[in-house]
Order: C-alpha cells, then sequence, then structure tokens
C-alpha cells in the first residue's frame, strides 16, 4: 500500500503557533514552554501538531526524556526567533508611544542638520509633552499619503502647492573663517584670487540651483571692462584664478568646509547666519549679497493642520523664521506677501 505524500499548506502560519514553536525550540522542553506561556502541555503539543502540518515537516524529534529541533526546526527558529523579537520590539514602541503628542515632519538633509535641530531645544523645552520626529530626505515626500504632519522646503514660488506658507527668501554671500582672512584678507572682489573657493558640486546641472554657483555670482558683480579708445566697451567678468575649487553635494559639508578654514564659501545666508553671529565664520564682503529666487516653505498636511501639536511646532517655526529674515535682512513678510516673482 502505497503512502500519499503529505502536501503543505501555503495558507498563513499562525502566531501562535510560532510563539509556541519558538519557546519548545527554546527550551528544548514541552513542560517549560507550556509554563512559560501559561498554557496546559497538551494544549503546546497540539499548536506544534497543528504547525508541523502547516510546514509539512517534523520540527522536532521526540525523546522520552527530551526533544531536538531537527534541520527544518533549526531553520524555522532562525527565522521564527528574529521576527518575533522585532514583532515585540515594534508593538513595545506602539504601547510607548500610543497616547502620547507627536509630530512629524519631512525636510532635506541640509536644512535638517543646519537650521531645524539647533533650534528644537527651544521647542522641546517649552513643550516637553510633545514627541518630535524629522524625516530627512532629498525627494519631495506627498503629504496626502505620507505618514508626516508637515513639509519644509526649498523651490521657487511657481513649484510650492497653494497654501505654502513662505518662511524666509535667500541671500548668497561668500563667508570664511577668521584666521583664513588673517593670512588672506578680502576686502574685494579681486581679493578672491588666489583662495580656494567652495560651492555646491550639483549646483551646475540643475537650472535653478545654478543661483548657488560662484559663476552666477560673479555675473551679477561684473562691470565692464576699460576698452581701449574708440572701441566699445566689452562686458566682462571678474577675471579670478582660485587657487583650487572645491566641490560638495550637501551645504554642510561647504560650510563645514570654510569653518575649518579650506576657503571660500559662496553660503546660503539663511544657513549660516548662527556661524556668523557666533564668529565661527565672517562675511568679508558684506555688501556683495545677491538675491536668489528660491524660497524656504512650510507645507501643512490637510489633515494634520487641526491638530493642536501640530499647529503648536508650525507657530513655533514661524517665530524661528521671523528671527532668520530679521537676522539676514529679508524684507518679505509671509503674513503680507504670499508670492514671490
Amino acid at each position: 500500500m502505497s503512502l500519499t505524500p503529505r502536501h503543505p499548506r501555503t495558507r498563513p502560519i499562525g502566531m501562535g503557533h510560532l510563539r509556541a514553536f519558538e519557546a519548545v525550540a527554546r527550551h528544548l522542553n514541552f513542560r517549560a514552554a507550556a509554563e512559560e506561556l501559561s498554557l496546559t502541555q497538551s494544549a503546546v503539543s497540539r499548536q506544534i501538531q497543528s504547525l508541523e502540518d502547516e510546514v509539512g515537516a517534523s520540527l522536532f524529534l521526540r525523546h522520552t526524556r527530551a526533544v531536538e529541533l531537527t534541520s527544518a526546526g533549526s531553520m524555522l527558529l532562525r527565522a521564527a526567533g528574529t521576527a518575533l523579537e522585532r514583532v515585540d520590539n515594534t508593538v513595545r514602541q506602539i504601547r510607548q508611544s500610543a497616547g502620547r503628542k507627536s509630530v512629524a515632519i519631512t525636510t532635506w538633509a541640509s536644512f535638517a542638520s543646519m537650521w531645524l535641530i539647533p533650534r528644537l531645544e527651544a521647542f522641546q523645552r517649552d513643550h516637553p509633552d510633545i514627541d518630535i520626529r524629522i524625516d530627512a530626505t532629498d525627494s519631495a515626500v506627498d503629504l496626502a499619503t505620507a505618514d508626516v504632519d508637515m513639509a519644509l522646503r526649498y523651490a521657487v514660488p511657481q513649484a510650492v502647492p497653494p497654501g505654502a506658507v513662505r518662511l524666509f527668501g535667500e541671500k548668497l554671500t561668500p563667508v570664511a573663517s577668521p584666521w583664513l582672512l588673517q593670512s588672506h584678507p578680502i576686502r574685494r572682489i579681486e581679493d578672491l584670487a588666489g583662495c580656494s573657493l567652495i560651492e555646491a558640486g550639483d549646483a551646475h546641472r540643475t537650472r535653478h540651483l545654478e543661483w548657488l554657483t560662484w559663476q552666477r555670482w560673479l555675473d551679477h558683480f561684473a562691470g565692464p571692462e576699460p576698452a581701449p579708445r574708440g572701441r566699445k566697451a566689452a562686458s566682462s567678468k571678474p577675471r579670478l584664478n582660485p587657487q583650487r575649487w572645491l566641490y560638495f553635494n550637501y551645504a554642510q559639508q561647504i560650510v563645514q568646509a570654510a569653518v575649518i578654514g579650506q576657503g571660500v564659501a559662496l553660503a546660503r545666508l539663511p544657513l549660516v547666519a548662527e556661524n556668523l553671529a557666533s564668529g565661527a565664520l565672517v562675511e568679508p564682503l558684506p555688501h556683495a549679497r545677491i538675491d536668489s529666487p528660491l524660497v524656504y516653505w512650510l507645507v501643512m498636511a490637510p489633515r494634520s493642520e487641526h491638530r493642536p501639536e501640530v499647529k503648536a511646532f508650525a507657530d513655533w517655526l514661524l517665530g524661528q523664521a521671523a528671527a532668520t529674515r530679521e537676522a539676514i535682512g529679508d524684507v518679505p513678510d509671509p503674513d503680507t506677501v504670499d508670492q514671490i516673482d
């Protein structure tokens, strides 16, 4: 008489069966596992038998006074032990955060590290009962579907959704460490010759970010070259031969390189206002600031904007933005100006 082979089932395995298996495999004893799970030994045995039927293989070798894992049981234990630990840790975190007020913000890494995070202590001091989560990404997040309450974005006015609140605009200015300026004073644009110039490495590949380049800055301050008598003056650019170029992908890298004296950076003024105030950086040509068309925005998720904790954080952000506008001399105010061309 031939035996019909047992085929494994395809439905998902019950979590209770996995917990019983993991306990027996850990103790290698049904009685100890039953005591841990507050079940009878026969109930645990039935769960293991059901699991073996689901898997389609024996998981234990049953001896008179002990049990031993089969090769299939060892494989399942490696997977189940890790999975159950992750589930338990996640449930523990959910239980700890249940009922707590929280605000989730998405923004890009440079802005988070250079502007937002240094200011967070003040908000946490005034609102110790509100948890803050920052998701730093360079990709725009869809607020209609993502698990975030607000976005802090960097874009031209035409690229932001209706209802976006202007935080502050942007000015670009050369900055350098004070000790670098001691050895190489910069009092006019021509003095930049011989310095190492630092800028965003990807700015030349994006039309809007071309405003962050030294060439754009030099074009803005270029004057006509003197022309010989009888000839038309030619438009020109300051002719600089920097000692070297340094390119970085992120604004915090650009600023860090300038702070430690590796060169002169063309910096975004809102992101270095604190460095200038502390003296870590110096603005050697304060008369040579240039406005950028890029603006910093607050965008609220529609489902979150009426929650008290989200509104409290948004109000705090607007207060911090007002201080930044004052520090950089940004005239437009989001209360009176919705869009800037």
